[in-house]
């Protein structure tokens, strides 16, 4: 979800590691079937929090002229990655992944999350509504027709 939302491995994981500091200040003594919902929806809003900083942020620099000479100049962003890709990056690397991706991003925002939300981050439909804050029989419609989106987009590659 992160990676989606932020595009880069490594916001990602701040964002959740953000996520996961602020769930188990809030919800460390809440009962454990509880958590996969209440860690998603903090890890939602963690997202969106950061959506509008960096909206707020880009605004600002795109206004005084400044930032993006601190994407070409950073060192650290030069250097070769040497570790061995994830199971997730062998996805994405391969042509299907990206087209996957691709076709994700398409999404309306809520088909997206409830596609994410359901198919990979394997929660329920009570979970879904719960995390999203709407009824499950929203969660039902937006995952439908997610689902059906995708399929079209990628038709191709189930025929391969």
């Amino acid at each position: 979800m992160a990676r989606f939302a932020s595009r880069n491995p490594d916001e990602a994981l701040d964002l959740v590691q953000e996520a996961m500091l602020k769930f188990s200040e809030k919800y460390a003594l809440r009962p454990e079937g509880e958590w996969p919902a209440l860690f998603y929806r903090v890890l939602q809003s963690r997202i969106t929090d950061w959506h509008r900083r960096n909206t707020v942020r880009k605004r600002l620099f795109g206004w005084l002229g400044l930032g993006r000479e601190e994407e070409e100049g950073d060192p650290m962003g030069q250097v070769a990655d040497l570790k061995n890709p994830t199971p997730f990056e062998k996805v994405l690397l391969s042509e299907a992944g990206a087209a996957m991706e691709k076709a994700i991003r398409s999404l309306p925002l809520r088909q997206r999350q409830a596609f994410l939300f359901r198919a990979w981050e394997g929660l329920d439909i009570a979970q879904t509504a719960s995390v999203m804050g709407c009824s499950e029989g929203s969660i039902k419609t937006h995952y439908s027709r997610a689902v059906s989106t995708l399929r079209s987009l990628l038709e191709d590659f189930a025929h391969e």
